[in-house]
């Protein structure tokens, strides 16, 4: 398991986690899973995701285990009918969406483990190559 309790409590007070607990554990467990999957659709072109969530306890990249936990407590208090606290937690999924941007635009670079193929040898380059519309011209 990638987030642990205690990952939860840098993200949401003591109160409102026993509030959000309290849903089963099927579906924090779903939860969890898709804000993974999230999270690893963003990274996956450059970086190992599965070297990402198989990390434990502080080998794992702090801001990915921040971000995982906001995403997937954005899923599960949008699942609830009371919506405790859904401003905050829409503003904390939006900021983590936008990092998760940045990181695939190459304009932010995280400290994680590149995808490598079955040589070990780095597939990932980290150079995002763009070119210009080509030009038309037809008179």
């Amino acid at each position: 398991m990638f987030i642990s309790d205690i990952d939860y409590k840098v993200v949401i007070g003591d109160a409102a986690l026993r509030v959000v607990s309290q849903t089963s554990a099927e579906v924090r467990s779903n939860a969890e899973a898709e804000a993974q999957e999230e999270i690893a659709s963003y990274l996956r072109p450059v970086y190992d995701c599965d070297a990402i969530f198989r990390a434990e306890s502080d080998a794992r990249n702090r801001l990915i285990v921040m971000y995982t936990c906001d995403i997937a407590l954005y899923h599960m208090i949008s699942a609830m009918p009371s919506k405790l606290g859904a401003e905050v937690r829409r503003e904390r999924y939006e900021r983590a969406v936008k990092w998760l941007e940045g990181v695939q635009a190459g304009k932010i670079i995280p400290d994680l483990p590149t995808r490598a193929d079955s040589s070990g040898e780095n597939v990932s380059t980290g150079i995002i190559l763009n070119s210009q519309k080509p030009l038309r011209h037809n008179w």
